[in-house]
């Protein structure tokens, strides 16, 4: 067959997937009148985010203090404008539900939205820092602040959830969402913008851990790589639809440790403060404060049995 009998063949498969995008329509092709929210310039912003409360460690690093006021001024005023146009943009988006006509959102004041972000954003500077100090101090391989700040994925996430979580509060939809998948995909960390997490928390290592939305967290709480923090359930209303909203994932009190590869689940269950839980544990009921939750050598033999026979096949 020649070029142009090739090239036919592709120009009848354009074809035909425009006319089946055409006719497909949902849940594929967004045909709202608002453009969305621009996923690269979300992460844009997020880095020059990054810049300002991190300055001298990303982007310019060639700081003088004489200048600093200035720098940052002109950096946070500029970040303010282009977060405005995609927090305008997020409001105004139609939202679609799988079979159902689209649901236009109301116009809300972006520029408002934008202007509480930033008022509230030096208590999120003080949780970042102090998540930060929580790292250096619990990771005995950390050498210096730098390498916590420069290095670690669970301090990516962790900072990049909390600037996310503040636009959940403030309600602003989509763009809480692009923010910590862009860290997940980054870090291996998967924490949900509508988590709440206290001050001073450290993921070590990182990879694998899940937060989901509901989830709970006190204040010095450390986590390590491959947590889950899920739902038991997926809870349903008589009509069959999941029911959203209702708190489905644990809550774990102030000085809670979790170690690598355990499961805590159910929006029911409570970690008391103080406790620790060890590695591998499938955890769906609460435990009282100061709390020593573990595989006994039966389970954990079967653990390790398990895994090798996996891992021979």
């Amino acid at each position: 067959m020649g070029v142009n009998g090739t090239k036919g063949r592709v120009l009848r498969a354009i074809e035909t997937i425009t006319r089946r995008v055409e006719e497909r329509g949902e849940p594929l092709f967004h045909g709202g009148e608002q453009p969305l929210p621009a996923k690269r310039e979300m992460i844009a912003i997020l880095r020059g985010l990054q810049e300002v409360i991190y300055p001298g460690y990303f982007g310019e690093q060639a700081l003088y203090r004489e200048n600093l006021h200035a720098h940052l001024g002109d950096q946070l005023y500029a970040l303010s404008r282009r977060l405005e146009c995609e927090v305008k943009k997020a409001l105004a988006s139609e939202l679609r539900l799988p079979g159902r006509v689209p649901v236009p959102r109301a116009d809300g004041d972006a520029h408002e939205v934008v202007t509480a972000f930033f008022e509230r954003l030096p208590e999120v500077m003080e949780l970042i820092a102090g998540d930060v100090e929580a790292a250096y101090e619990g990771d005995p391989a950390a050498t210096c602040l730098e390498e916590v700040i420069l290095a670690y994925p669970g301090v990516k996430a962790t900072f990049t959830y909390r600037l996310a979580h503040l636009l959940h509060t403030l309600q602003v939809p989509l763009l809480p969402r692009i923010m910590t998948e862009f860290a997940h995909n980054e870090t291996g960390v998967d924490i949900h913008p509508g988590a709440a997490i206290g001050r001073e928390f450290f993921i070590d290592h990182g990879t694998g851990v899940v937060i989901g939305e509901t989830t709970v967290l006190g204040e010095r709480v450390k986590l390590y790589q491959g947590v889950t923090l899920g739902a038991l359930s997926f809870p349903r209303d008589k009509s069959g639809e999941l029911m959203r909203g209702v708190k489905r994932h644990p809550t774990l009190e102030d000085d809670v440790v979790v170690y690598a590869g355990a499961t805590i689940l159910g929006g029911d269950t409570v970690v008391g403060a103080g406790s620790i839980i060890g590695g591998n544990v499938w955890l769906t009921h609460s435990v009282p404060r100061q709390s020593r939750v573990t595989l006994s050598r039966d389970q954990l033999a079967n653990e390790i049995t398990t895994r090798a026979q996996t891992l021979s096949r």
